[in-house]
């Protein structure tokens, strides 16, 4: 992780479209959405509610949305995500709370469909 390059502070609230280059720190509120592909650090004790198309995650605090990171995500305690999770990287330590789907899949990919069961005589048993 490089150096932090913008800071929303304890106490702080935004709403929008956040895009940038370099590091962000959330360590407040955020409603919306966030676009980049360097490096986002969501603080402990910071609520964002967005869809986060990004390269890289690190959660200490409260997400609700959905998440698509092109390298990676790191959800750290006491970190809570509740939504789907796009990543080719994944980690989840002990005592986070994660409500939602995960996909391990290259950051551009959609999730892979599932096949479709046979029907009609063709169907094995």
């Amino acid at each position: 992780m490089g150096e932090i390059t913008t800071l929303l502070g304890r106490g702080a609230t935004f709403e929008g479209k956040l895009t940038f280059e370099g590091t962000v720190r959330i360590d407040g509120r955020f409603k919306g959405e966030v676009f980049s592909d360097d490096v986002l650090v969501i603080g402990e004790g910071a609520i964002v509610e967005a869809e986060i198309d990004i390269g890289e995650i690190i959660i200490q605090g409260t997400v609700v949305g959905n998440i698509r990171a092109k390298r990676g995500i790191e959800i750290h305690a006491p970190g809570r995500v509740k939504g789907d999770i796009h990543t080719p990287s994944l980690q989840i330590d002990k005592g986070v709370i994660f409500e939602g789907r995960s996909f391990m899949e290259g950051g551009g990919a959609k999730p892979p469909s599932m096949p479709k069961e046979p029907k009609g005589p063709q169907a094995v048993k």
